[in-house]
């Protein structure tokens, strides 16, 4: 009984910390906010300083805005709600006055708190550049692949890192990695916004278009090239980190000493110090705990963006071609409304969306018996009511419920299917590239076939067709598959037969020389013409 009440305690006064942290953030909703924000700016603009009513009076009287026609008695009242919210701390700054209105005038100082100062920034940073469409700084993305590589090397090689060299390599991977996902979350967060729109005209349409098939095709390649990389270093550093931190800590224990000396005192360390920082770095880039990856969400996201540029162009169309936009029939309709009387607007909501009035209660008919809405019930043909209904009154069944089925099992053995077929084209795709050179030499197994074939379909739909001054010639025939990492090509060889030899039959190709190499290789089309 003791523990539960301790813990309703502690609850409680997690509870009022989080709502006085929150009380921080009401001078940005009042109705005098502008004046707030004058305020608090001029507190931003110092370090380690406290203020007092005429300083700040003096600082407001130089500025443009609604703190320059703040008086005394005014910003004396503005300061005491920001104490109150949390935003200003009093100063315990000694006053030295040489007349008692200079004391009175002087006494109250006040200064910056430290989560005022946070709350300020954060505002001032959203009024700057809220709208703005960010730069994704995909730089950095090569360059965390880079500082990965170095502190797991620096981790692996004999008698451990250097703690020096791993902090100032940690502190600056970390430094870079939240710069390039804030830049992404901000980018995608004013993607989503703008794709939201259906009031886009052609000329913004076809700019948006441009921006997302090109700037968002390219971070998602560059992600989706650099992830496994990282995830790799990740899995290599991971073994040594608890080591690497413990050493580090050893050499440099920084601000965090504190946190043993003033158990009260609570210690933000920067970030990569701690475990947990490593542990959300990881979980951007692999799945972890059945969650998926940022990597995964970011691929979703681009998707659905696509979507989104696909219903804005066929909404275009359709406008276009008078197909879509009702509004002065709608508005001629709406007026129409407006001056009928309540019985003739009944008759106009029938004859315009075909709303009649309800003829049949209680139970459905029979959907084979088609009745017109017209007829009235009286005349109507009966509806059999069921023994249930009649006798007591509802439909409900009686007795107990069936349990839910459980489908664990079947999503199981979906989940090892759809492995499986996964590893059945990976091996296919090696087996492709081991024998790119020498299909006549060697038999495909069935799975290699079918991959081949669709490659070659896919090559073959896409070439463009050319005569030069002697035969026609293929350009462009060429089909590649990211996830195996495999790319087929397809020229026309006149005079040569090719024949593709696999468990189910083999197949013979005129006038046409395939091979197959890495997709991150150069293409083979070319280096053979």
């Amino acid at each position: 009984m003791e523990g539960n009440e301790r813990k309703t305690a502690q609850g409680e006064e997690t509870g009022a910390e989080a709502w006085q942290r929150l009380s921080a953030y009401a001078y940005l909703s009042a109705p005098e906010r502008l004046e707030y924000v004058a305020v608090m700016r001029v507190f931003c603009g110092t370090l380690l300083a406290d203020l007092s009513v005429p300083d700040l009076l003096a600082k407001l009287a130089g500025t443009d805005g609604p703190g320059a026609a703040l008086d005394a008695e005014t910003l004396t009242r503005r300061l005491e709600e920001l104490v109150r919210w949390g935003n200003l701390l009093r100063s315990t700054h000694t006053v030295r006055a040489t007349s008692i209105t200079e004391y009175q005038r002087s006494r109250s100082r006040y200064q910056l708190s430290k989560l005022g100062e946070r709350v300020q920034r954060d505002a001032d940073e959203v009024l700057a550049g809220a709208d703005a469409a960010r730069e994704v700084s995909s730089e950095l993305l090569a360059l965390v692949d880079r500082g990965l590589r170095e502190i797991a090397a620096m981790a692996a090689a004999p008698g451990g890192a250097d703690p020096q060299q791993a902090l100032e390599r940690i502190s600056t991977l970390f430094v870079q990695f939240a710069e390039f996902a804030e830049s992404v979350r901000d980018f995608y967060a004013y993607l989503g916004q703008v794709l939201a729109r259906y009031d886009l005209d052609t000329a913004e349409y076809q700019g948006f278009k441009e921006l997302l098939l090109d700037y968002v095709e390219a971070i998602t390649e560059d992600v989706s090239f650099r992830a496994p990389r990282i995830a790799a270093h990740l899995d290599s550093i991971w073994p040594h980190l608890p080591a690497l931190l413990a050493r580090i800590d050893q050499h440099a224990a920084g601000i965090g000493a504190l946190a043993d000396g003033l158990p009260e005192t609570r210690v933000q360390r920067s970030r990569g110090r701690d475990r947990a920082d490593w542990e959300g770095l990881r979980e951007w880039f692999t799945v972890t705990g059945g969650h998926s990856s940022q990597v995964d969400q970011l691929r979703d996201a681009t998707l659905r963006a696509l979507q989104s540029l696909l219903a804005n162009a066929k909404r275009m169309l359709r406008s276009a071609s008078g197909e879509m936009s009702r509004r002065k029939d709608l508005l001629r309709l709406a007026a129409w409304f407006d001056a009928a009387e309540p019985d003739e607007a009944h008759d106009l909501a029938v004859a315009a969306f075909g709303l009649y009035g309800a003829r049949h209660l209680g139970v459905a008919p029979d959907p084979d018996r088609s009745v017109p809405a017209y007829v009235s019930w009286w005349t109507g043909p009966a509806v059999e009511v069921p023994v249930a209904l009649r006798e007591r009154g509802s439909r409900a069944p009686r007795g107990r419920a069936a349990a839910a089925e459980d489908h664990s099992a079947q999503k199981r053995r979906l989940v090892e299917q759809a492995r499986q077929q996964a590893e059945a084209r990976q091996a296919a795709a090696d087996e492709l590239r081991s024998a790119s050179g020498r299909f006549e030499q060697v038999r495909l197994s069935a799975p290699a076939m079918r991959l081949l074939l669709e490659l070659l379909t896919t090559a073959l739909g896409n070439a463009q067709l050319h005569k030069d001054a002697h035969d026609f010639l293929l350009d462009g025939a060429q089909a590649a598959d990211a996830d195996l990492g495999i790319r087929l090509t397809a020229w026309r060889t006149p005079g040569r037969s090719m024949v593709l030899k696999s468990v189910d039959g083999d197949l013979t190709a005129d006038d046409l020389t395939v091979a197959v190499d890495s997709a991150s290789g150069p293409a083979v089309g070319e280096a053979s013409a």
